[in-house]
């Protein structure tokens, strides 16, 4: 899988390479930092990044990892969080953008973050989050990489913010509508404005962030012709056609899907079944909406559980045309529940 979260200690994570947000200057700052100085060996990294000098906020150098199970150290000067009108997003991104790039120079095959500039260094964390998701996201579009988001197990907070709390209000609304309907009860008018009031306050909230892609102009009456074909068609030869028809590209697909290039090369050769769980992921790849993911996940023997709170986080994101798994597993993480994109292989 390309993408995955844990929540651990980013010293006792084991990749090629570990990413430390570290003192511009030539001295141990706090936090993670520290922690990395202290499980790699203090005395050896420090006379190492002696050798690099001053980093200025935004760049990046590399040393060895020493005492950590990992190869390298990607050593970022990250910004201070100054109210956001200063560059700091901007110079967050290039922390992003040089260390995904040493990573790759280096021939590494997976790398691990913190959430970069979330901590002593005052960023919200909803704005490091969506920084750090779109700069992975771009990167897998031209890369093969596996990359951990490493969160501390003692944090809290929910690292999904906003999105867990519109997800978690959609959920609790359709299962008090879903219930309601099964009794026989239609909602009642009250329900009906306060399920309005709170749908046009998520609305607020959703437009305000930039969509990470929107859905492209393509008129498709329905997947019920194409369910007509399917003992006919193959499931990889739908998938070809689907690709195709979209005008996506294959890389736009396994990328918003957090799917392995290797993975996704096997779908369309016919040599795997896909899992319902892949099936969800395919069905953000492929831009989706909530009425022919339904049909997509029939094609392949699988239905939307109304009593399924990963099948209705799903939903959430696809009426909302936020195409990425990414961010779906993020926020399956803040429930407990499992990520769409499992285990790595």
């Amino acid at each position: 899988m390309p993408f995955q979260v844990v929540r651990n200690d980013i010293v006792r994570v084991k990749a090629d390479a570990i990413v430390n947000t570290a003192n511009p200057q030539v001295r141990v700052g706090p936090g993670v930092d520290s922690a990395i100085y202290e499980a790699a060996g203090r005395e050896r990294l420090l006379a190492e990044r002696e050798k690099i000098g001053v980093l200025q906020p935004g760049e990046a150098a590399v040393t060895p990892a020493f005492d950590l199970d990992a190869e390298y150290i990607i050593h970022v000067s990250g910004p201070h969080w100054q109210g956001g009108n200063r560059g700091e997003k901007e110079i967050l991104r290039r922390c992003y953008d040089k260390a995904l790039a040493l990573a790759a120079e280096k021939g590494c095959t997976s790398i691990a973050f913190p959430l970069m500039a979330s901590g002593a260094y005052g960023f919200p964390h909803e704005t490091a989050l969506r920084i750090a998701v779109s700069a992975f996201t771009d990167f897998l579009m031209e890369h093969e990489m596996d990359i951990i988001l490493a969160v501390f197990k003692d944090e809290s907070y929910r690292i999904s913010g906003r999105l867990f709390s519109n997800v978690e209000s959609f959920i609790d609304e359709d299962y008090v509508d879903r219930a309601e309907m099964m009794e026989g009860v239609r909602p009642s008018m009250r329900r009906r404005e306060r399920r309005r009031s709170t749908m046009n306050a998520r609305e607020a909230i959703v437009s305000a962030e930039p969509m990470q892609s929107i859905a492209p102009s393509f008129t498709y009456s329905s997947l019920e012709d194409e369910l007509k074909r399917i003992y006919k068609d193959s499931f990889d030869k739908h998938l070809r056609t689907m690709i195709k028809e979209r005008n996506l590209k294959n890389a736009e697909v396994y990328t918003a899907a957090n799917i392995s290039k290797q993975y996704f090369s096997k779908l369309l050769k016919g040599q795997v079944n896909p899992s319902k769980e892949k099936m969800l992921a395919l069905a953000v790849g492929l831009r989706l909406t909530p009425k022919e993911a339904e049909d997509f996940l029939g094609l392949a023997g699988y239905a939307f559980s109304p009593i399924s709170q990963t099948d209705m986080v799903v939903r959430h994101f696809l009426k909302k045309r936020e195409y990425s798994v990414m961010k779906i597993d993020l926020v399956l993480y803040d429930f407990g529940l499992e990520a769409l994109s499992g285990p790595m292989a």
